[in-house]
């Protein structure tokens, strides 16, 4: 009877390529040991045995793989083995940092307050939060010239507001999803690496960096430097030299850069009040609104009367590329919504938590643009909205006067 040679045996499945992504987070992270008995080693060998083929050299004479008959020359080789569980996690969460595959370790690593996802946090309640109020910002105080300017009507620009609500929800859906099957922190880096290759998230984070957040906070710094300059001189300065709001721009941005530089928690805390004033402002100037249409009041007695003497539909623009425009700069006011998916690996329950934090985020957020848009048009007159980029502090000087405009302009800005 012929022995059957290695050659002749069935090849070992094939196991799909890993990216960089999972092998750092393997070779990083700390080996699970909780099911193992007190006998085993990490790797499964017992304790004995690892013991035994530490002390014993493969190419001395007493190793009985050597003498077995029809064996000689066999080579041997020394190799790593891992554990390729299912619960990996990013290189960015690892405590360790980057670790080539196979080198190796100064021992079990020290996973307190180092690996955050091992420690997971955000809860439903969080998330909600978070996205809210990445969501509000300044786009809802200074979009409306744009959108009301663009569609022509007060009923068209509702209608505006409306569908780039339903579509930044539809995007944020789609993120729910890839959330949920993706429970790795970095957004959409992470899924566009893990879908169509670590060249096309390199891309992406590349764009981010260079184009998409230095633009996003370009316009942002422009308008604060608009608003604490209306606050500073009033709000009739509208003849304003642009270059003294960019002005004010640059040293907002100066100052923020260096107040994270010095201190990241004291940035952060700072980001945080700023996003609660302008959650409070939105709220107080729908409340306002509704409180104006009902009585009529304002500071100098004179109610606006455009949204009951025009039609909500007159000059209503027929051209698309208007319509384009306006839908954009709805969009913008919505950007934030993707925010959430960064830190998805801190979730508790990321698979459950993550769709509900969206479907109820988004329709809050409509919601409350809709009727904040609503308050600016019961409140000021057309000409007032379409021209005006600091349109709080409009509303403020109409409603409380002087005082009234500059408490929104130091809360938007």
């Amino acid at each position: 009877m012929s022995r059957i040679g290695y050659s002749n045996l069935d090849p070992p499945l094939s196991r799909a390529p890993r990216d960089s992504l999972e092998l750092a987070s393997l070779a990083s992270s700390t080996p699970s040991t909780g099911a193992s008995s007190p006998s085993s080693s990490p790797s499964g060998i017992s304790s004995s045995r690892k013991a035994s083929l530490e002390n014993e050299d493969p190419r001395s004479a007493s190793n009985n793989a050597n003498t077995r008959p029809g064996h000689s020359g066999r080579s041997y080789s020394v190799s790593s083995a891992f554990d390729f569980a299912s619960n990996l996690f990013p290189l960015s969460s690892t405590a360790g940092g980057y670790t080539a595959l196979g080198a190796p370790t100064l021992g079990p690593l020290d996973l307190n307050g180092g690996s955050l996802e091992k420690h997971k946090s955000l809860t439903y309640l969080n998330g909600l939060s978070l996205i809210v109020g990445l969501i509000i910002g300044s786009g809802i105080f200074s979009s409306p010239s744009q959108v009301n300017a663009n569609a022509g009507s007060p009923g068209a620009s509702l209608i505006v507001w409306a569908v780039a609500g339903i579509l930044a929800w539809t995007g944020a859906a789609s993120y729910a999803e890839l959330g949920g099957a993706i429970p790795l922190n970095g957004g959409a880096q992470v899924y566009l690496s893990k879908i169509f290759g670590e060249l096309w998230g390199f891309l992406f984070t590349w764009c981010a960096v260079f184009v998409l957040k230095p633009g996003s906070a370009a316009i942002i710094a422009i308008i604060f430097g608009e608003y604490v300059v209306r606050a500073a001189i009033g709000p009739d300065a509208a003849n304003v030299s642009p270059w003294i709001n960019k002005g004010v721009a640059i040293g907002g941005l100066g100052a923020v850069t260096l107040l994270n530089c010095v201190s990241t928690k004291l940035g952060t805390r700072m980001g945080d009040v700023f996003m609660f004033f302008k959650f409070v402002a939105l709220l107080g100037v729908t409340i306002t609104g509704i409180v104006v249409a009902a009585t009529g009041f304002t500071w100098n007695g004179v109610p606006n009367t455009d949204w009951k003497t025009q039609g909500w539909f007159e000059n209503t623009r027929t051209n698309l590329s208007s319509w384009a425009v306006a839908l954009y700069a709805g969009l913008w006011a919505f950007d934030g919504w993707d925010n959430t998916n960064y830190v998805v690996g801190e979730f508790v329950h990321p698979s459950r938590d993550l769709p509900r934090v969206i479907h109820t985020a988004m329709p809050l957020v409509i919601i409350s643009y809709l009727l904040a848009n609503m308050a600016y048009i019961f409140v000021l007159p057309l000409s007032t909205i379409e021209s005006s980029n600091t349109i709080a502090v409009q509303f403020g000087s109409v409603v409380f006067g002087p005082v009234g405009s500059l408490g929104l302009a130091l809360i938007v800005g």
